[in-house]
């Protein structure tokens, strides 16, 4: 079983190692209860004994007795340890406590099994906790032995396991296949704590898992389905709370499923009820609510039509909300948020506006990118955007501020929030650039970490759609034509094809801006030439061509250096990428090849006005390829 690598441990107080070495069991135990009634729900006495390098010495105690009373403290004492603390759990790990804390689980009194259970499911609560290869037969025969228990704390430490350990589709079915979902049903009619452990453990062995889903609702199952849907009104509302969950992860793994509306409606008006449960479930509950309604419409008018935005709301105005809450309903917000534009004018309406901006500058990492999140949904918005809602300094200085942060995480947040306020169709843009907006996200584009380095380029991209000429000139003395062509020529494929997007925009077709292509010695233009000759997917290739479209439009100097670069060997000689794309499966990237090939050759057939109908060309001439391109997100 994996533990952690063991570390320097400093030495405990040479009185407290003697009275747990000490061959006195009385002394002993005492001294182990003394230590479990210091650290209980008492984080700082648990990183102080740590310090002190005391858990070694507790995990000693469990191979050097057989004494039952003893065996309970010392599994009760690094059950504290590890309880809600990570440091507890890798100290636990280190000192080699799990193999020992495992055999407890054999020994003939059923208090040490009971206490060594209860020990193992506090390590199981973290992350750092070992896992299980269910691939091996022997590890599925071993948690079936525990959901076999009689004993509910050894049958919820099966369930921890599964939770903790099963993590693809391949253990799913190895669990499926030994017995494990049949187990885990028959638990759901146990006790409470059984029930629960078992609605938890079965999400996670459905969680993507079609075959697993249909095996459970195959014929003679309907008791089984029914019984879980009961269970959204059972009085306890964390039973409540997985009841939901495994339905969510039903309907999320297997869509044929739970298509009925009633039980949609459960679902949303079961997790808003639970957002008032004062505790843990009602932390989570949000969460829950979240991946019920993300990136499905129907189910985000149908919590639309429940009220959900005034009671997320509600809930916001009330007094000493947890972080993990704020951060819960700031997400379920922008799920809600980000389909629907009558979800945004409510939202907008209730003022939950102020309450974003201010969450903005929280401490907690985790609510300033959730307050991202939902600005970015809520900017989603053509109407919105026009009416200059976000493009101001109220917004755009917190935003912009956030791009400073250490976090990666939040630097990714708030450039994804950018993206969308920078879209501005009014003439507010000035505010962004004027507060330093342009230079940080140039500075974030040569960023090594690829998520913001592409969310950067993305915000670029979406500043300069409809950018006038005044801006493009502003933007493009901070990006430089040699930065651009070296991201067009990024190892990335989508750091490829969002700087030929960026470049697209800045060169839309007027004269003045297609210059832009020629500076420097025309390193852009031969930059984007040359990454056309071997692309890595298709949406390169299409905003590549479209570069080439908006130079063609040119002047007759732009046109001749574009067809050098096109035809270097002569008129009748076209550069192969022009062709292959023209004979692309894609039909995006056969019509933008299209509009060059029109582009291209308009010059040329204009010269033989006596042979085609001028008209026609003239037509032809007046006609738009897609100048812009904007990415919303």
């Amino acid at each position: 079983m994996p533990t952690s690598a063991s570390s320097a441990i400093p030495k405990p107080s040479s009185e407290l190692v003697s009275r747990l070495t000490a061959a006195d069991a009385a002394v002993k135990l005492k001294a182990l209860r003394d230590i479990k009634n210091q650290i209980i729900g008492n984080r700082t006495k648990k990183l102080s004994f740590i310090k002190l390098g005391v858990v070694p010495h507790v995990a000693a105690i469990l191979s050097s007795t057989s004494d039952p009373n003893i065996l309970v403290q010392s599994a009760a004492v690094l059950g504290s340890f590890a309880c809600g603390v990570d440091a507890g759990v890798s100290a636990v790990l280190d000192a080699g406590a799990f193999p020992r804390l495992l055999r407890l689980l054999a020994d003939p009194d059923p208090k040490v099994v009971d206490a060594g259970a209860r020990s193992l499911r506090m390590v199981y609560q973290s992350k750092l906790a070992p896992k299980y290869d269910f691939l091996q037969q022997e590890n599925t025969k071993f948690l079936l032995s525990l959901l076999n228990s009689q004993n509910e704390n050894v049958t919820g430490l099966g369930a921890s396991i599964i939770i903790h350990s099963c993590d693809t589709i391949a253990e799913q079915k190895a669990l499926c296949n030994g017995g494990v979902l049949e187990k885990l049903i028959d638990l759901l009619d146990g006790s409470l704590s059984q029930r629960d452990a078992s609605l938890e453990s079965i999400a996670t062995i459905f969680k993507n898992n079609v075959e697993a889903i249909a095996k459970f609702m195959q014929p003679g199952r309907e008791d089984c389905l029914s019984y879980i849907i009961e269970l959204m009104k059972d009085r306890n509302p964390k039973t409540r709370l997985l009841a939901c969950v495994c339905l969510i992860v039903m309907r999320n793994s297997s869509p044929c499923y739970l298509q009925d509306i009633g039980i949609k409606m459960k679902l949303i008006h079961s997790l808003l009820e639970l957002l008032d449960n004062p505790g843990q479930v009602g932390d989570e509950a949000s969460f829950v609510f979240s991946t019920l309604i993300a990136e499905k419409e129907e189910l985000q008018k149908l919590a639309f039509e429940a009220n959900a935005i005034d009671k997320l709301y509600n809930h916001l105005q009330k007094d000493q909300l947890s972080p993990r809450r704020f951060q819960g309903i700031l997400l379920a917000f922008s799920h809600l948020c980000s389909k629907l534009e009558s979800c945004r004018s409510r939202f907008l309406s209730l003022q939950v506006m102020n309450i974003v901006i201010d969450a903005l500058q929280h401490e907690s990492s985790d609510i300033r990118i959730a307050a991202c999140t939902c600005l970015r949904s809520v900017s989603r918005s053509i109407k919105n955007l026009s009416a200059g809602y976000f493009m101001n300094e109220t917004v755009v200085l917190p935003v912009v501020q956030l791009l400073h942060s250490p976090s990666n995480a939040v630097q990714v947040a708030a450039l994804g929030a950018l993206s969308n306020i920078v879209v501005e169709f009014s003439t507010k843009r000035s505010i962004f650039i004027e507060c330093g907006g342009v230079k940080e996200l140039v500075r974030l584009s040569k960023s090594m970490d690829l998520d913001i380095r592409l969310n950067a380029l993305w915000a670029l991209r979406n500043l300069m759609f409809l950018a006038n000429s005044m801006y493009k000139s502003g933007i493009f003395r901070e990006l430089t034509a040699s930065l651009l062509a070296s991201l067009v020529c990024d190892p990335e494929p989508s750091i490829q094809e969002h700087a030929m997007a960026l470049v697209r925009n800045l060169i839309n077709g007027c004269e003045d801006s297609i210059e832009y292509a020629f500076a420097e010695d025309g390193i852009i233009l031969n930059t984007i030439c040359r990454q056309l000759q071997s692309i890595s997917r298709d949406e390169i290739g299409v905003q590549g061509m479209y570069v080439l479209c908006n130079v063609a439009s040119g002047n007759e100097f732009h046109k001749e250096r574009l067809m050098k670069q096109l035809f270097p060997h002569g008129d009748d000689v076209i550069q192969s990428f022009v062709v292959k794309f023209l004979q692309s499966d894609n039909s995006q990237l056969r019509i933008a090849a299209v509009w060059l090939r029109v582009r291209t050759v308009l010059g040329q057939l204009m010269a033989f006005g006596d042979v085609f109908d001028r008209r026609l060309l003239i037509h032809l001439e007046n006609m738009k390829a897609p100048v812009y391109s904007t990415g919303g997100s």
